[in-house]
């Protein structure tokens, strides 16, 4: 198939009926088929939202038995194909609620964009907080934005967790904890389950999948993988190595000319990945690029690294960027004419579903940088190479050593630090006897301090944001030992940000190594200072934080960084506080306006959620100054937001003169996110 695709020539009847015996259908060539071909062709189509489309012998028989109503966890490559065997069931069974848990914000843009253009004429799609249901739902989030749904939805038809594996500590420690109380609370609501993930062998014993069945013997891919070791030709002293490294990567992208992914795994490496490759490679002359460059040096700065890259035709995806920009440069990866080339961390592997046709592993370690790859995340790493009817092989080029050759079984064990958040009663079927003592054990604890009535209710509110139970416990603890610690929490309020010191300070110090390496005392103060100039983020542009920023030190790196911190922790961390003080110390101050600021980063809500659906701040600060839409406006919200949008309209936008040539690429990027298929 790639030998004909690049030499243009006609698929016989023979090769539509090799490609048939492999279960390939999607390839066939109905046109130069033979009738028999041409009937597989036709009867393994189904609807997929607003349109037909051909399965392959595997995912039909995948949604056979999701239409049957089972319960499946499901190993898949990469390449399988899972997203259309979830639209097809959506089309073929009309459920009323959907929930999609995915692992981030930027694979939550990319299912929404996708769901948004087949079904929502005829569902709401939910991906933010604080939205109104409608009669028919899709949701789709990470898994904390899901919390704040269990006590809204009352009935689930099916619960879609996508990368199920992280569900395990293994892979990730921070975050599974969070999953695993979502799976547990909403899986109660759910008619039907549907957990995906690449690269599985076994499951072991849990009480999370232990009314599923395992499908495993999708070792089916659409792609065909071709490895290089370059590696083998790589000798000397360490100095030695990282030359040739560095040669042998150049002469691969000076050979192949087509998309590459570097994965490069740490920070640092990507640096050095970065400096190589803008003091190597030429400028480009493609218009979409320099456009790109020109609207990165006004809105973040010319000697960000990035700026540079992106001259020579090269992006970066780590996970600490703005959204937009992420997406962005996912788009323009897309384009012919755009980004040849993206270094990554293991971002790439879970924030999107894109592909390439040549993958480099530059560094065989896992994200971070310091323990050797294994074979689950590097088998992850290399199923980004090739993609269905545009590479049919995918060429993987390894500048270090690949990891054994292994097989993979989850094990998925229960984490106590989420057992103070769950009713013994309620979720029995998913607890021991141990566990279950536990609970009681915590919650009599809990009792003592705000009353049993008291912590029923908030257990029932399912209002917490920590999924550490001890620390909420700890917390509590001392507030009502020394409630007088927490007088002037209501500074926080005010719109004086040099009276906030004190409290963040202490704050923050509850959980002492959440704000950044190195010596506390000095991450602390750096903290709070940014979060104290962080109050201009809206009336201010990057470039003029980063000036003010200067003096502590924070650059543009460290900026993404600690502005997702304090969106996300700092904020979750005060509405715990808040709860607490509420219901301990009762002395009429709520700190909910700072937490609701904080957790936008200080922007207008809509702004922030905006940024989630490809559309960059400064692109809406612009539509505000010029009167167009006023953001400050407490009645918005991010749907009626999207209806002004329309009403608006994309081609009267991109007439606007306040917009430069890029702020419309990128407006044609948002709208194509908000409209539905009309074909």
């Amino acid at each position: 198939m790639d030998y004909h695709e690049r030499n243009e020539i006609e698929y016989s009847p023979l090769l539509n009926h090799l490609i048939r015996e492999t279960g390939l259908y999607p390839y066939l060539k109905a046109d130069t088929a033979n009738w028999e071909d041409r009937f597989v062709f036709e009867i393994f189509k189904v609807n997929i939202g607003g349109k037909e489309a051909t399965l392959h012998r595997e995912q039909s028989s995948l949604l056979k038995q999701l239409v049957n109503g089972e319960n499946i966890a499901v190993s898949a490559p990469t390449s399988f194909g899972k997203s259309f065997v979830i639209d097809a069931f959506i089309s073929i069974t009309n459920p009323d609620n959907v929930v999609i848990i995915v692992p981030t914000i930027a694979l939550t843009d990319e299912t929404r964009r996708r769901l948004y253009k087949k079904f929502a004429d005829t569902y709401k799609i939910i991906t933010t907080t604080e939205v109104e249901l409608a009669e028919r739902n899709i949701f789709i989030f990470p898994q904390e934005r899901a919390m704040n749904y269990v006590n809204k939805i009352d009935n689930i038809d099916i619960l879609i967790i996508d990368e199920f594996y992280k569900a395990s500590s293994v892979y990730d420690k921070s975050r599974s904890p969070s999953l695993l109380k979502a799976i547990i609370k909403l899986g109660l609501k759910s008619k039907q389950k549907y957990f995906l993930a690449p690269n599985i062998t076994s499951i072991g014993d849990n009480v999370f999948t232990q009314d599923m069945i395992f499908v495993d013997k999708l070792r089916f891919s659409t792609v065909y993988l071709e490895r290089f070791e370059p590696y083998k030709e790589i000798e000397g002293d360490k100095i030695e190595k990282e030359l040739q490294k560095g040669e042998i990567l150049l002469k691969i992208l000076e050979e192949t000319k087509t998309k590459s992914l570097i994965y490069a795994a740490s920070y640092p490496q990507i640096d050095k990945v970065s400096n190589l490759l803008n003091e190597n490679l030429p400028i480009s002359d493609k218009p979409l690029l320099v456009e790109f460059a020109n609207w990165l040096t006004i809105n973040y700065g010319a000697n960000w690294k990035l700026t540079n890259l992106v001259k020579r035709g090269v992006g970066i995806h780590n996970g600490q960027l703005h959204r937009s920009i992420s997406q962005i440069q996912v788009k323009l990866f897309e384009e012919q004419e755009g980004l040849s080339n993206i270094i990554s961390t293991s971002s790439i592997i879970e924030g999107v579903n894109t592909s390439a046709e040549n993958v480099i592993i530059w560094r065989n370690r896992k994200s971070g940088g310091n323990s050797i790859l294994d074979s689950f995340t590097y088998k992850n790493i290399i199923g980004r190479g090739g993609r269905m009817f545009k590479y049919f092989i995918g060429k993987i080029y390894l500048l270090e050593p690949p990891p054994p050759e292994g097989t993979t079984q989850l094990d998925i064990p229960f984490p106590d630090t989420i057992l103070g958040d769950l009713d013994e009663n309620i979720y029995s079927s998913s607890l021991d006897k141990e566990q279950i003592a536990k609970i009681i054990t915590f919650k009599n604890e809990m009792y003592d301090i705000l009353g049993k009535e008291t912590y029923d209710k908030l257990l029932k509110e399912n209002i917490f944001q920590s999924n550490n139970s001890e620390f909420i416990k700890e917390t509590a603890r001392q507030m009502k030992s020394n409630p007088e610690d927490w007088n002037g929490l209501s500074y926080l309020n005010s719109n004086e940000p040099e009276s906030w010191g004190r409290l963040l300070w202490k704050i923050i110090s509850l959980q002492p190594g959440e704000w950044g390496d190195g010596p506390y005392g000095i991450q602390h103060k750096k903290f709070v200072e940014f979060v104290k100039v962080l109050v201009e983020n809206w009336g201010s542009t990057i470039p003029e934080l980063l000036d003010e920023l200067d003096e502590f030190d924070i650059d543009i790196e460290q900026f993404f960084k600690l502005e997702r911190t304090a969106a996300f922790n700092l904020s979750s961390l005060i509405s715990d506080i808040n709860i607490l003080q509420k219901e301990i110390i009762d002395n009429g101050t709520d700190v909910a306006p700072f937490v609701s600021r904080v957790s936008h980063a200080f922007l207008p809500s809509v702004v922030y959620q905006l940024e989630e659906y490809g559309l960059p701040r400064m692109i809406s600060r612009k539509l505000h100054q010029n009167g167009i839409i006023n953001f400050l406006d407490d009645n918005l919200n991010i749907h009626n937001t999207i209806e002004i949008f329309h009403k608006i309209g994309k081609e009267q936008i991109k007439a606007f003169t306040f917009l430069d040539t890029f702020d419309k690429y990128i407006v044609e990027y948002f709208y194509d996110g908000i409209t539905i298929n009309q074909d």
